[in-house]
């Protein structure tokens, strides 16, 4: 089997650890894999998959990553590719000195970025991916939602033999097309969620929802418009896949019920939060919201103790 190694810089600071915690928000995460050194996922270059493992190899002030591709084929088109989707998924590119700045004297944020420097807000490697992971986790727990996913990817993903054992990409939309409700309700999704995924998935392979395209270049209200014309789709699930999906940082998706609380209590409020409350007290902090979001999700892992597992990435 043919292997792949490759090095990559991303900008300082940078914390694998910590960014990974992002990704996976929940330990039981089957998809994006921590052991407390190494992040593991598969990957499809093509319809081939490949198993790459992440390992960063200097601190953060002046980072730099180890890549094993196991089974890609050593070559520079393919370490190219490779290159280039793990810098969208980890977030490498993406400088946040201004962040930084911005919060420095601002003591609540200080207080909330402190500890927790050189995170960056990684994003999911494509839209289908981010849209169904907003299904599945809608009106659930997170924790349950991450249990949907998991059993998705390991029923319909294409599986990588590796080394370690066998693990599953995550479900293209030709994986999922040919499926019936039924199948997706047997791994515990709803029929309204299962009809969803399926719809989307059959949409995406007819080539039946053009304005998905273009929706990187749509203003965010428009962006969220065409989103919730999907099935399935509303406010929170589009705000959601602008977020994690296209990396929109300015946005915090203010039907986010578990984060309004945070923001609440973060802001010592008294008052609940609504949707315009939301969008009305993150004004001072703009463009900001996203991160502050993923910020309190760092926080909640500290607090239960996942972040201890981070050492590898987070000297």
């Amino acid at each position: 089997m043919a292997n792949l190694s490759l090095h990559l810089k991303p900008v300082p600071p940078f914390r694998l650890g910590l960014t990974v915690w992002v990704l996976r928000r929940r330990p039981h995460n089957l998809m994006d894999r921590w052991d407390g050194e190494t992040y593991r996922r598969v990957l499809l270059i093509g319809d081939q998959p490949v198993e790459v493992s992440v390992s960063q190899t200097a601190p953060p002030e002046a980072p730099e990553l180890l890549v094993e591709a196991e089974g890609a084929e050593p070559d520079p088109e393919t370490s190219e590719i490779l290159a280039a989707a793990l810098t969208w998924k980890l977030g490498l590119d993406i400088d946040l000195t201004e962040f930084y700045g911005f919060a420095a004297p601002e003591p609540r944020l200080q207080a909330l970025v402190q500890g927790l420097r050189g995170v960056k807000p990684p994003r999911f490697p494509n839209l289908f991916e981010a849209l169904v992971n907003a299904i599945a986790c809608q009106q659930l727990s997170l924790t349950v939602g991450i249990h949907l996913l998991n059993r998705l990817t390991q029923a319909f993903g294409v599986s990588f033999p590796g080394e370690l054992g066998p693990a599953q990409a995550f479900p293209r939309p030709s994986d999922l097309a040919g499926l019936q409700p039924q199948d997706l309700r047997d791994l515990g999704f709803s029929y309204n969620k299962a009809r969803t995924i399926i719809d989307l998935s059959q949409g995406l392979v007819a080539g039946e929802t053009p304005a998905l395209r273009n929706l990187a270049s749509l203003p965010d209200d428009d962006a969220v418009k065409t989103l919730t014309l999907l099935k399935g789709i509303g406010r929170w699930s589009a705000e959601y896949v602008l977020l994690r999906g296209l990396g929109r940082t300015h946005l915090f998706p203010g039907d986010d019920v578990g984060a309004r609380r945070k923001l609440q209590d973060w802001l010592n409020l008294k008052e609940p939060l609504d949707y315009q409350g939301v969008r009305r007290v993150l004004a001072d902090f703009h463009p900001y919201g996203g991160l502050i979001y993923f910020h309190f999700l760092l926080s909640q892992l500290a607090a239960e103790g996942h972040l201890g597992d981070s050492k590898g990435g987070s000297r």
